[in-house]
Parts: structure tokens; sequence; C-alpha cells
């Protein structure tokens, strides 16, 4: 056994148990922990496949940002898990019945996946000869499809601007500053003094 077999089968071993204690975990701090391990062996498979760029990726935006970010309002939210799990619990017998469903058509594919003839060919003729796998990532996205790559940032926009308008809310009985009233006030308006006696209220 070769040792890049022999990394692959540790890296899919170690994704397999970090997905599996993800979701089974009771303490949620270790579920986000068992993620970080998953994202960090799916990034070990993409290095095998010769994909350091997507590696990469997975590592800085999922491992460094996503997963921390869980960690973060997992630990500072006081969150009543045991009252969370109390209401999937109802829902448990559902949950199964999709799993097992998903299961037979993960079973059906690839007990009748083909590797087609002409795959590899195409595969191996999207890189130029002499480019590197990054680079030629950056030329399919900025040279070939351009147009669409900005689309999807226009509709990644409008979507990000529609979630603000539909969930912003301005509400009448609260108090806000209005800083232009602030700066143009006249001083001698501003305060008033009044000349209490002793023993008399305003």
């Amino acid at each position: 056994m070769t040792i890049a077999a022999m990394a692959f089968y540790l890296f899919a071993v170690s994704l397999l148990i970090g997905g599996l204690f993800t979701v089974i975990s009771r303490n949620p701090v270790h579920s986000v922990l068992w993620l970080i391990l998953s994202f960090i062996s799916a990034a070990g498979l993409f290095v095998l496949l010769g994909a350091e760029f997507v590696a990469m990726l997975l590592i800085i935006v999922y491992v460094g940002a996503v997963a921390v970010l869980f960690l973060f309002v997992v630990m500072m939210l006081d969150v009543d898990f045991a009252e969370l799990k109390a209401e999937m619990a109802k829902y448990m017998p559902l949950a199964l019945l999709i799993g097992v469903i998903l299961l037979m058509q993960f079973g059906l594919v690839f007990g009748n996946w083909q590797m087609a003839d002409g795959a590899e060919a195409a595969r191996r003729s999207v890189t130029p000869d002499g480019v590197e796998n990054t680079a030629a990532l950056g030329l399919l996205l900025y040279d070939t499809y351009f147009i669409l790559f900005q689309l999807a940032g226009l509709i990644l926009l409008v979507a990000m601007i529609g979630a603000i308008v539909l969930t912003l809310r301005h509400r009448t009985d609260v108090k806000r500053q209005d800083v232009l009233a602030q700066m143009y006030r006249d001083p001698a308006k501003a305060m008033e003094l009044r000349d209490v006696k002793p023993g008399q209220g305003l």
C-alpha cells in the first residue's frame, strides 16, 4: 500500500468519524470541534485529488471563519439544548424514515456507478498543459465564465439587500437619536433654571 493510499484511508475514516460524532454528540461544543475535524479531513482529501486551492479555501473559510463562528455562538448564547432535544424527539420517526430513504438512494447510485470512457480525457482537457490547478480555476472563472461569475455576485448582492429590507422594522415606541437636532440646538433654550424653595417640589 502506497503512502497516498494510506493518507486517503486515514482522511476518509477521520472524515466519516468526525461527521458521525458531529451529529450524535450531546455537547454542542464537542459537535463543532468534530465538525472542524471533518473539514480538515475533507481538505486533506482535496489535496490528494490535486485541488490545493479548494483545500485552502476549506481551511480558511470553513474552519477559520464558519466553524469558529459556530463555536462562539454556541459558547456565548445560553441555549437550553435539553428543551431543543425534547422538541426534536417528536420528529425522530420521520427523520429516521428520511435517513433510510437517503441511504437506499445512495446504495442504488453507488451500486450502478460506471466511469464513462472519455471521462479522464475530458477532465484533463479542461486544464491546459503547463497550467497549475489554481491558475486554471482562475482562467475558468475570470475568463471563460466571467459574465456568469459577475451575475452570481449580483444575485447574491440583491439577495442580501432583500434580506435586510425584509427584516428591517421601524418601531414607533423607540426613542431614536436625532443628530441634526442636537447639533443645531440653541444653548440658551436647552437649559432652564428654576428656583426651588425648600420643601417644595417642581
